[in-house]
């Protein structure tokens, strides 16, 4: 029975220590904070902090760097092939010489030759159709559009207006959006 006393003893002492406003135990720690404990949970808040700033930042890149390879992707789909489309584009221009060129003698003594060589044009132009390849093909009193046409030389025609074409040499062409190769035109200047 010894011991309940010495119970009694701490309380009376705890009383006499927290002096006549009688607070208790629990209202005594919670008026004097304990600032160790306070730092290191400040200093775990700002590394908290810190750590789900870091981490909606690597979430945002990662979105980023997917959107980024989807863009390249999808464009490396669409022009990837625009080098070799460039380089057949004088193999389309010499079909076209070609027929153009042929007489209609000609086309009477050599039909076969001349319906192979159309019937290879269209195929080439399904083959551009196939990847997005579009011819531009400007007329004569159109008129001259930088995007889309290369002004190979100037001349002062009569009845017609300054930046009229009045000559296409060779078809443009455009690689879905993009301009593969601008058609090249003579231009009237204005007449004199």
């Amino acid at each position: 029975m010894a011991e309940p006393k010495k119970d009694m003893d701490l309380d009376q002492d705890a009383a006499d220590y927290l002096g006549e406003e009688g607070l208790s135990l629990d209202e005594l720690a919670a008026q004097e904070p304990d600032t160790d404990q306070d730092a290191e949970l400040e200093a775990l808040r700002a590394e908290r902090d810190e750590l789900k700033d870091r981490f909606m930042r690597a979430l945002a890149d990662a979105e980023n760097a997917r959107k980024r390879s989807d863009r390249d992707r999808r464009e490396a789909e669409q022009y990837g092939g625009s080098k070799l489309s460039r380089d057949m584009l004088p193999v389309y221009d010499n079909l076209r010489r070609a027929l153009d060129a042929a007489t209609e003698e000609q086309r009477t003594v050599s039909k076969a030759l001349i319906e192979g060589i159309e019937l290879t044009m269209r195929e080439l132009l399904s083959v551009f159709g196939k990847h997005g390849i579009e011819p531009i093909v400007p007329e004569v009193g159109d008129k001259f559009d930088p995007q889309h046409h290369q002004a190979m030389f100037e001349a002062p025609v009569p009845d017609t207006k300054a930046g009229d074409i009045i000559q296409v040499m060779a078809e443009g062409f455009m690689l879905h959006d993009r301009l593969l190769r601008p058609a090249q035109v003579g231009v009237s200047s204005t007449p004199a």
